[in-house]
């Protein structure tokens, strides 16, 4: 196959990875989820939450940072793994990714069709989940500028949202809009600010974990990214502040002006603030936001499981077929393969809604979080091998401060919100069985992912001096790239057996 069909171009710049890392973290989970998070835990509850789970998040993305700046690859954790560690964990990280982004944009397409339904009730969901793929695909399918630049937008328009949230919540907060001044009385409403103690704030935990997913988005799109030992680690420092910023912004005026007891699931607490502002059809607004959410969400997921796939088919853990390119550099085949199964997930959604399609979506529930556990993982291996090899740190062009004490509290962190997970399905009256199941089906199959792996090729530990810590480029070089690239052949020790 001609090398030119194998290579990815870098059409990305520092504004596209930075809306990128920052819109994968700002969707739902901001708009609709915190009015939920308030009302169990209480706006004290929720701000030590997501603190929290913040600081890890930042521990993450910095362990993250140092690898793709030494190695941008699109790969990413799955490359590192098998790298670093195991192949055998390579593989399991890298299908379980894939399958989690490719699940992701199918339940988004169930999602978008459902919010057109307040504009057009008569309309048939399936019309919208159909026009919402093929907006994707087609984005997609453009070249990686394309995608960045789309990224760019939609991520733009939740960022402008929520500083205008924040703007007009300070305005009320101190009286100079929506009538008297508020204040911070709301937070002591019944027995706030701490609604619940212990067991609400380890339930948000987990909501606000789910949350900050879609920030290793980074770490993928570092393979495509032009100049990436500048632009990573300039992403990573602007964005963990930006996303601090946001939630425990927008959980601080939340709970100042909407009473943690009338907060709800069922509405947008941005709505119900708009609308005590006296903003004019603020209900449509922010349905036309969430929707913008929803879309950039499925744009990411499309991206992020392509480029997936098509790196594990460059490693020889995926058929190569997927390793092709086209002449825009955009993986075709790992693209159309990951619509069909978007699609017949989101088919799924519309015919077996109650039944497979939840199991579905279950089952990619904690790929997100073994994802972290990998990038955790990887990160300290990396620097052990590094030193172990007698490499200089100073070398380095982006370190990760406080190492080893980050990546281990991230990791212990993404452990305790892992084994958590089927905590709420434990009731007074009994375990629900059904619950505790969907929500660890996830762990078995990437269990069985990596041991069917490792006993087909009987793969070992990768001993520290035998890490493979060096680099060369196979991503060639866009029209405006600030710097010339090479050719390079990808880490290959084992071949996809398709029998």
């Amino acid at each position: 196959m001609d090398e030119k069909n194998n290579e990815l171009k870098r059409g990305l710049k520092a504004r596209h990875l930075n809306m990128i890392a920052l819109g994968g973290s700002i969707g739902t989970g901001i708009f609709v989820a915190m009015g939920d998070t308030l009302n169990q835990a209480g706006p004290g509850g929720a701000l030590l939450a997501y603190g929290l789970i913040g600081i890890m998040v930042y521990f993450l993305i910095t362990s993250l940072g140092e690898m793709a700046t030494h190695m941008p690859i699109s790969g990413s954790f799955s490359t590192y793994a098998t790298k670093f560690i195991d192949p055998a964990l390579g593989f399991a990280l890298g299908w379980n990714y894939w399958y989690n982004w490719a699940i992701t944009v199918a339940a988004e397409m169930v999602a978008g069709s459902l919010i057109m339904k307040y504009w057009f009730p008569n309309v048939s969901g399936f019309v919208w989940s159909i026009m919402f793929l093929i907006i994707i695909v087609g984005l997609n399918i453009l070249s990686s500028k394309a995608y960045g630049e789309s990224e760019y937008w939609f991520a733009g328009i939740k960022v402008v949202t929520v500083i205008v949230f924040l703007i007009i919540g300070i305005l009320m907060i101190v009286g100079i809009m929506g009538g008297s001044e508020i204040g911070f009385h709301n937070y002591v409403v019944e027995d706030g600010p701490f609604h619940g103690g212990i067991k609400s704030i380890f339930a948000i935990f987990l909501i606000a974990g789910f949350s900050f997913q879609g920030t290793e988005l980074i770490g993928v799109a570092a393979g495509e990214s032009e100049n990436p030992e500048k632009t990573i680690p300039k992403a990573i420092k602007s964005i963990f502040w930006r996303i601090l910023i946001f939630y425990l912004g927008t959980i601080i005026i939340l709970g100042a002006i909407i009473p943690f007891t009338e907060a709800s699931v069922d509405t947008s607490p941005f709505t119900m603030v708009f609308e005590r502002a006296g903003v004019a059809g603020a209900a449509s607004l922010m349905n036309a936001i969430i929707l913008t959410s929803v879309l950039s969400a499925g744009n990411s997921g499309m991206y992020a499981s392509t480029r997936m796939l098509f790196s594990m088919a460059k490693e020889g853990m995926a058929p190569k077929l997927f390793a092709k390119t086209n002449k825009r550099g955009v993986p075709i085949n790992a693209l159309i393969l990951t619509t069909i199964v978007a699609s017949a997930c989101f088919l799924t959604g519309i015919f077996a809604e109650s039944t497979v399609y939840v199991w579905i979506v279950a089952a990619s529930g904690l790929a997100g979080f073994i994802a972290w556990v990998g990038i955790a993982v990887c990160h300290y291996r990396f620097r052990k091998a590094f030193i172990h090899q007698g490499k200089d740190l100073g070398t380095l062009k982006y370190k990760a401060m406080w190492y080893p004490f980050g990546p281990i509290l991230a990791l212990l962190m993404c452990i305790i919100i892992i084994v958590g997970q089927g905590y709420s399905c434990i009731k007074p009256d009994g375990v629900d069985w059904q619950g505790l199941i969907a929500s660890y089906i996830g762990i078995p199959l990437f269990v069985g992912l990596y041991a069917w792996y490792k006993i087909k090729y009987k793969t070992k530990v990768i001993p520290l001096d035998e890490v493979d810590l060096s680099y060369n480029d196979n991503t060639s070089a866009s029209d405006n790239s600030s710097k010339e690239v090479n050719d390079e052949t990808l880490l290959s020790n084992t071949s996809f057996d398709l029998n």
